[in-house]
């Protein structure tokens, strides 16, 4: 019989602070997560030296109620697994180096992992991967397109070329006027609006997968400064009904037409944005026609959390990928560039 992994993770690479035990890599005996939200919503974003700080106030207390749920001492525990990168350094050293006391003190091995890595196999949560496939990730600090042919198999096949979608959700949405972070609101707003604006659809050169959501985001705000120098009223859901389909339209076309390319048995949609009601219908929808196997993670394996990490550290502990206690934060890490 073989025994059971069993990992205690932990996440902080942005402004969560998330731990989480993993069974076997989509058992989750445990999962706890502290959001910034509310600390971080009167700057309009998140401000790195202040999740650094909320981090190393909740970090320990938030690894005691993780082990504390899942009803587990240390030596039950099978290793350790921290996100390394890519992420804001200040965070991830945090989470980092309460992985290392952790792996040291109770002699456990530390297994690093790729914050994609980790959001691509939220999916495995609830149903397993079957390759190949194709996972688009779409959150605050990434757009991208990737291709595995089997575990920790990513090949990118394309990624943005400027702001990541979620941060031009966040931006759309301050100068709309809606509270931070703005893609819920624009979401929930959306529907009571039509796309009476017709803003431009980056696709980009034909052949590419790559994103550009920059000259979007500048059409909009450049369109409601226009007609507020004409003192004319905008009616707001109409802009966010608007800009939300040209970023739905350009994700799922490009995301389809790469499917299409690389005759795949699965879709992945993972990241914060794979949240976006109106984005999950239109893959509902077109992954119907077509006859494809779409996996989106639910609501709250989409945000970042500890258990998609641990999900991911499983397959990684099989493979003895394993870290020294010199383990350092990396703000970027390719995620091609990593030897599994």
């Amino acid at each position: 019989m073989t025994e059971d992994v069993i990992i205690l993770s932990i996440e902080t690479s942005c402004d969560e602070t998330a731990c989480s035990i993993v069974r076997n890599g989509n058992d989750i005996l445990s999962n706890v997560v502290i959001s910034q939200i509310e600390s971080h919503k009167r700057f309009g974003g998140v401000v790195p030296e202040v999740a650094s700080r909320h981090h190393v106030e909740s970090i320990t207390m938030v690894i005691e109620e993780t082990m504390a749920q899942a009803d587990l001492k240390p030596a039950d525990l099978t290793a350790v697994a921290v996100t390394e990168g890519p992420g804001l350094i200040g965070a991830l050293l945090v989470g980092i180096n309460a992985a290392k006391a952790f792996s040291f003190a109770h002699d456990l091995p530390l297994i690093p992992v790729h914050h994609i890595a980790g959001h691509i196999y939220a999916n495995q949560l609830e149903e397993e991967l079957k390759f190949p496939l194709v996972a688009l990730i779409v959150s605050g600090g990434h757009t991208e397109l990737i291709y595995m042919k089997d575990h920790l198999s990513f090949e990118v096949m394309g990624e943005t070329r400027d702001d990541a979608v979620g941060e031009s959700y966040d931006k759309v949405a301050r100068v709309i006027g809606l509270p931070y972070p703005g893609g819920p609101y624009i979401d929930r707003l959306s529907s009571e609006g039509e796309d009476t604006f017709n803003f431009p659809r980056p696709y980009l050169e034909p052949g590419s997968y790559d994103f550009s959501f920059s000259g979007l985001k500048s059409s909009v705000i450049n369109t409601l400064h226009n007609y507020k120098q004409k003192d004319i009223e905008v009616n707001t859901a109409d802009v966010a009904q608007s800009f939300q389909q040209s970023v739905v339209d350009v994700l799922t076309k490009k995301t389809m037409d790469a499917v299409a390319g690389c005759d795949v048995n699965q879709l992945i949609v993972a990241g914060g944005v794979a949240a976006n009601k109106g984005l999950r219908s239109k893959f509902e929808e077109l992954c119907d026609v077509k006859n494809i196997q779409l996996s989106i993670p639910a609501l709250k394996y989409c945000t970042d959390n500890a258990a998609m990490i641990g999900a991911a550290a499983y397959h990684l502990y099989k493979k003895k990928h394993f870290a020294a206690l010199d383990l350092n934060g990396r703000n970027y890490i390719d995620i091609e560039e990593i030897a599994y």
